[in-house]
């Protein structure tokens, strides 16, 4: 089909569907833990590592099962089929209604969520880390000796539809989990969130299995990095053993290999070893490039995400993708032929180097801007302390005295306070004078905990009711809060939108709920007598928490008026981009330069263990952030942004000495070095076999 195989379509097809199925999954993830299992964030962020250190562990396993024993098509054909099955494992698990047995809108037994759920991550690791180094090798295999043009273009096409899959995906299913559903109790939608992506890998099996009978399948041939780790195990194990002084000492410990193992083996594991030393610095930059899915994102959850239309928290990872989809033409067409004009000596290792600077500047952005969001937090009372707000509902401005003799407020008519701050043990009554009348609100043992004293005027005494406010932070899931308090002097019946708040005795307050669609404008309706009243909310922002006083009702439309509890997010998602530009620039630097300068440096027939190397790092990387997460005492966002942008920073200077002292080298030409000595010693013991031949015909 146009000069190539049909059968790599449906590679092409397959990989993008795959990479839907984990970028859309992979997007949601961090908020899943945090917002439907509830773990705390630095938790969350640790098993978020953990699973993605483990999805990079798995393609040294699946490159040694497929060179050595399945073969790559069936080793791509079971571990997919192990894939799919961890999707739907994982959205099972996700199911709220699956153990909600008293439909309180929490599941009774949270441990077969959480169980259904590793397991399924744990697949899900197996399968996407166990096909990745198969399925480009695969592809590649298609194609005839002769077909170099359309092997290159098919490797773009390729990438293509890695970046194409992963893009869509990281904009689609952050819409699908802020949507609404359920069995019993409407709530963010995971099950489809992770169905989705399950379906789409489904596809991507059926796909790949269409396409059987057109593929050219090549038996397992063995595996290098087997082989590599054979004669470096010899070379120790052989150096331990002649290790007194007695046995003279040899150029390279390596060397220690070579009465078992080819002297041109040896000397391309040398060549690829020289490399991954280098590789030891790396780990450090994926620690700070893979929080762009944990930590950046659970940073989005406190920001306003309007730009017209509502960005979801999950959603601002796409920024990635599209700007190295617009940067790496940019770079490798504009800013790199720019250098070479300038004669700057702009080597790979420089280059890898200058990658690892930005990363660092991308993390000191996020501090400055968590700083900033730090800002905005409302503060919530200390160990012993209390904190107080006063609403004034009646028409008569009234004045309230926190007894014993601690402070005096005055409070204006249908207005209220912010929390003020008390010692619990030392506030003991609140006293309230409003014109000719007082009351006097007793307190017993408060709490470590917010209150809401709502007090009223009537010409028969004042009224009041005091509240305990069961928030003790804002909102987890950037949503905003609402509750009503009755200001008629009858009984109402309360609804906003679909939400039913119940029945409210006058004075009395409902429980907090969320709305779900925090930049939606609701009709608030109060029922009482077979009468009617409603009004349009205002659009309650993100991140806010409110209390709504439901004063009259005159001619069916409903006096209300807003109290802010506590300040929807005001720092700008966009805010996030300078660093997400930052982070891109450092990809585009390190990681592709990576790459490149490692296949430039080694032998062909040891570009996988290169690839494994680099796929460590990676690795290793989510370990470092796994650790930090779960042993840091950092209570500050912002420090531990510090903290990585300090390491990497160190790991950067380190990283630099150790590239000054590299020499590159042409693998081709130490090769065709290798080749020609060969053939001089094959020459020499020809000459040698001839001149005993002939000595012994001579005899």
């Amino acid at each position: 089909c146009f000069g190539f195989p049909l059968s790599i379509f449906f590679i092409i097809i397959n990989e993008f569907c795959e990479r839907f199925s984990y970028y859309g999954m992979k997007a949601v993830l961090t908020l899943y833990f945090k917002l439907f299992l509830h773990w705390e964030d630095n938790f969350a962020t640790a098993i978020y590592h953990t699973f993605v250190a483990l999805c990079y562990l798995m393609p040294i396993l699946g490159a040694i099962v497929a060179d050595s024993w399945l073969g790559k098509f069936k080793t791509i054909l079971y571990l997919s089929i192990i894939y799919m099955i961890g999707q739907a494992v994982l959205s099972v698990g996700s199911i709220n209604d699956l153990t909600d047995h008293n439909r309180d809108g929490s599941p009774d037994n949270a441990a077969l969520n959480i169980a259904l759920s590793m397991v399924g991550l744990i697949f899900i690791a197996l399968g996407t880390g166990g096909i990745k180094p198969c399925v480009s090798a695969f592809g590649g295999d298609q194609f005839e000796d002769d077909q170099e043009k359309q092997r290159s273009t098919f490797f773009s096409l390729f990438y293509l539809s890695i970046n194409s899959g992963s893009l869509l995906s990281t904009l689609v299913t952050p819409i699908i989990r802020a949507s609404e559903c359920g069995i019993h109790t409407k709530q963010e939608c995971y099950p489809l969130a992770f169905g989705v992506p399950a379906v789409l890998m489904a596809v991507s099996l059926v796909v790949f299995v269409i396409g059987s009978k057109m593929y050219k399948k090549v038996k397992p041939q063995g595996n290098i990095m087997l082989e590599v780790s054979k004669c470096v195990g010899f070379a120790i194990k052989n150096r331990f053993r002649h290790r007194s002084k007695e046995f003279p000492k040899r150029e390279h410990w390596l060397d220690w290999a070579s009465e078992k193992y080819d002297k041109h083996l040896i000397a391309q594991i040398k060549m690829v070893l020289k490399v991954l030393f280098l590789y030891i610095p790396l780990p450090m930059f994926w620690a700070v490039f893979d929080q762009q899915g944990s930590r950046w994102t659970l940073q989005a959850t406190a920001m306003n995400g309007d730009f017209g239309f509502q960005i979801q928290p999950d959603q601002m990872q796409v920024v990635n993708p599209i700007l190295i989809v617009i940067m790496v033409p940019i770079v490798d067409s504009l800013v790199y032929p720019l250098i070479k004009k300038c004669k700057l000596n702009f080597t790979p290792l420089k280059k890898m180097t200058a990658g690892m600077f930005l990363g660092s500047l991308a993390f000191v952005a996020a501090a400055l801007l968590q700083v900033q969001i730090d800002k905005t937090y409302p503060v919530f009372p200390a160990a012993g302390q209390a904190q107080v707000k006063l609403i004034n509902l009646g028409a008569v401005p009234a004045t309230v005295q926190f007894q014993p003799q601690l402070q005096s407020v005055d409070v204006a008519p249908n207005n209220g306070t912010g929390y003020m701050t008390f010692e619990a043990s030392k506030l003991q009554s609140l006293h309230i004078v409003s014109a000719t009348l007082n009351k006097t609100e007793p307190l017993e043992q408060l709490k470590k905990q917010r209150y809401t004293l709502a007090f009223k005027w009537s010409p028969t005494g004042i009224n009041s009711t005091f509240i305990q406010d069961n928030v003790t932070s804002k909102p987890e899931n950037g949503k905003s809060l609402v509750r009503f308090i009755n200001n008629f002097p009858v009984t109402v019946n309360v609804t906003m939108g679909d939400m039913d708040f119940g029945e409210l005795d006058p004075l009395s307050v409902s429980n907090y709920s969320a709305v779900p669609k925090p930049d939606w404008s609701y009709t608030i309706s109060a029922s009482f007598s077979q009468n009617t009243c409603t009004v349009g909310s205002k659009e309650f922002g993100y991140g806010g928490a409110y209390t709504i006083s439901l004063n009259d009702c005159v001619e069916k439309k409903l006096t209300i008026t807003y109290f802010e509890d506590i300040a929807p997010n005001t720092v700008h998602m966009a805010w996030q981009i300078p660093q997400y530009f930052l982070l891109t620039c450092a990809e585009v630097l390190f990681s592709v330069t990576g790459l490149e300068f490692s296949y430039s440096q080694a032998p062909s027939n040891m570009k996988s263990v290169l690839q494994a190397g680099w796929l460590l790092t990676v690795a290793v990387g989510n370990i470092i952030v796994l650790i930090v997460a779960g042993a840091s005492t950092i209570q500050e966002q912002w420090a531990e942004y510090v903290l990585f942008a300090a390491l990497l920073l160190v790991v950067c200077i380190i990283f630099a000495i150790m590239a000054s002292f590299y020499t590159y080298v042409d693998p081709n030409e130490i090769e065709v070095q290798f080749s020609k000595e060969e053939k001089e010693e094959d020459k020499k013991d020809q000459d040698d076999n001839e001149k005993e031949a002939e000595a012994d015909s001579q005899l």
